[in-house]
């Protein structure tokens, strides 16, 4: 057995030639670029069984190998995957059951009988595999590159394969990202979190692909810096399946969702105060902002027109070739895994990072309440959008984290907010403004609120 960590990154024909000839892999290439035809046919039961338990079982031919491999459950956070690989070599291109004993055999598929197993798909695509090493501070960093090109095919359908995948052969789960955000300065990498086994079930049976990753599980003995790094973590993640499921089927809410993560996601990088100084988080501001500059106005117009809403999957993939997404993901992940915004703050903010999330939250809702004026904007409901960040601090957090209060009628506070923030999205018209002026009301007579203004 070994532990495969890997990062898949979803590119175009163009993109693949020229990361063939990057300087960067060039000078780093210890071996030159070795082609491989890989046909590969994975294994399932008629009920999916191995899929559920995120199981991947395949019969690989490499020249004249075959290779029987197994992959177990494992975890994959924002494109950055761990899992247990098991690789038997087999005489002849025939499935081997008994090589999957108890040693590698998930428990919770003890009682499959394996005779069930049948082929289901097929992903056959030539890889362009190198050795890449260099030298990281002290350390030795060996990665194996792998582009590769060919196809998934179900029956007579089928989805191109077009990707690079950088595998980790020695050193820190770090240098993966580092590398791949490198070569994502100048072009388009997507970080990609869905296997060629997903996107095979995927084209086998459409609603196979989980769009919801498992929710974080945040507590209030929780530490501040923990909890924004499990949901940070999450909403990056969420928003890279988002966008990949978007730009496959083009479904409209898949949109919506996707701005939504972004937002939240910016919302929780200006909420910690001195636990993230301003300068530790800037670039991502700065590049969310962009983001959600082109992004949101286009999901608000979209809500009440047809034409942006058919409009919109083009011009996703205009911006999935631009390399902004890509590098944003990619730094962003870099940013979360060595906790940047913890480096160099003052004794203050070590002290509120280290502070359990169910005695700082309270505080900063009840800051954020008293701060956000309500009953102002009952007489000037005009002026509401200039709260929306304050709005969505709040909202990203109770969104999240409410569990963690100890306050009743939390879910229905969540809705009104929500409902609040959509209606300071909205253009000016007297109908919306006599709405915003209701829900104001709606949000400051809530049970909860008030509860939250006293802290």
């Amino acid at each position: 057995m070994q532990k495969e960590t890997e990062i898949k990154l979803r590119v175009s024909r163009e993109t693949l030639a020229a990361l063939r000839e990057h300087p960067l892999l060039k000078k780093r290439n210890k071996s030159g670029w070795e082609r491989r035809e890989l046909m590969n046919q994975y294994f399932d039961t008629p009920e999916r069984d191995l899929a559920r338990a995120k199981v991947a079982l395949r019969l690989r031919r490499d020249g004249e190998e075959v290779i029987q491999t197994l992959k177990t459950r494992g975890q994959s956070v924002a494109g950055l995957s761990e899992r247990n690989e098991y690789d038997w070599n087999l005489p002849k291109a025939k499935l081997d059951v008994k090589k999957l004993d108890g040693e590698c055999w998930p428990e919770e598929l003890a009682e499959l009988d394996k005779k069930t197993l049948k082929p289901i798909f097929t992903t056959d695509f030539v890889r362009e595999r190198a050795e890449i090493a260099w030298g990281r501070g002290k350390t030795k960093v060996v990665i194996e590159a792998a582009l590769d090109l060919g196809h998934v095919v179900v029956g007579k359908q089928k989805e191109e394969i077009c990707e690079l995948e950088l595998e980790l052969r020695e050193g820190e789960p770090a240098a993966l990202l580092e590398l791949a955000a490198e070569l994502a300065a100048t072009l388009a990498l997507m970080p990609c979190d869905i296997s060629k086994a997903e996107r095979g079930y995927r084209l086998y049976d459409a609603n196979s692909y989980s769009l919801s990753l498992p929710a974080p599980q945040i507590s209030a003995e929780m530490p501040l810096d923990d909890a924004f790094a499990a949901l940070s973590w999450h909403l990056l993640g969420s928003s890279q399946r988002l966008a990949e499921q978007y730009r496959f089927n083009g479904h409209w809410r898949l949109l919506q969702d996707w701005v939504e993560n972004l937002a939240e996601l910016r919302a929780l990088l200006s909420s910690l105060g001195q636990a993230a100084p301003r300068q530790s988080t800037h670039d991502l501001r700065v590049a969310l902002d962009a983001l959600l500059e082109d992004w949101r106005p286009l999901v608000q117009a979209g809500l009440d027109d047809e034409d942006v809403r058919k409009a919109a999957p083009e011009q996703f993939l205009e911006e999935l070739e631009d390399p902004r997404w890509g590098l944003f993901s990619l730094n962003t992940s870099r940013w979360l895994l060595a906790r940047t915004w913890a480096a160099d703050r003052n004794v203050r903010g070590n002290r509120q990072g280290a502070a359990q999330l169910g005695s700082w939250l309270p505080r900063l809702l009840g800051e954020e309440a008293t701060s956000l004026q309500l009953q102002r904007y009952q007489q000037q409901p005009e002026d509401l959008a200039e709260q929306l960040p304050r709005i969505e601090r709040i909202q990203a957090w109770l969104h999240h984290a409410r569990n963690v209060l100890d306050i009743p009628e939390m879910d229905r506070l969540y809705g009104e907010l929500k409902q609040l923030a959509q209606l300071a999205n909205e253009p000016i018209t007297d109908e919306s403004l006599d709405a915003r002026k209701q829900q104001a009301i709606a949000v400051y007579q809530n049970r909860a609120w008030k509860m939250l203004l006293r802290m």
